[in-house]
């Protein structure tokens, strides 16, 4: 990689991470990160990772879901965001809009038939 190359890496990586920190603050203050896990300046192509507090949270998706639309209209070099929490993602970092799983309350079928009574008391 020469170093011109590598130097328009790092500008790019620098305006992803301040985009990101800019458009969504929220992230950090609830105690999660966003970090690029890889970047192909060729394709155009960035996976950023979701940690801390994001992974689990219910809202996420919507996170990820806005990352993804937003990264590609501001960021002119970028055509395709792949972002993940590491929990229950495919491959393509696609969550599916509810994290890997479908949430439920008490009292609700699930759909293998038994009744979700929700979580037993430690006592």
């Amino acid at each position: 990689m020469s170093t011109e190359t590598s130097d328009a890496d790092n500008d790019l990586r620098e305006r992803i991470t301040n985009f990101l920190r800019r458009n969504f603050p929220q992230i950090q203050m609830h105690g999660g990160s966003a970090a690029i896990s890889h970047l192909d300046r060729e394709t155009g192509e960035v996976h950023v990772q979701l940690g801390g507090a994001c992974s689990g949270c219910g809202i996420s998706p919507m996170t990820i879901q806005a990352i993804k639309s937003r990264m590609v209209k501001e960021i002119p070099e970028i055509k395709s965001v792949h972002a993940d929490t590491g929990m229950g993602a495919g491959a393509d970092g696609d969550l599916g809009g509810t994290g890997g799983t479908t949430p439920s309350f008490p009292g609700e079928t699930s759909g293998d038939g038994e009744d979700d009574e929700g979580p037993q008391a430690p006592f």
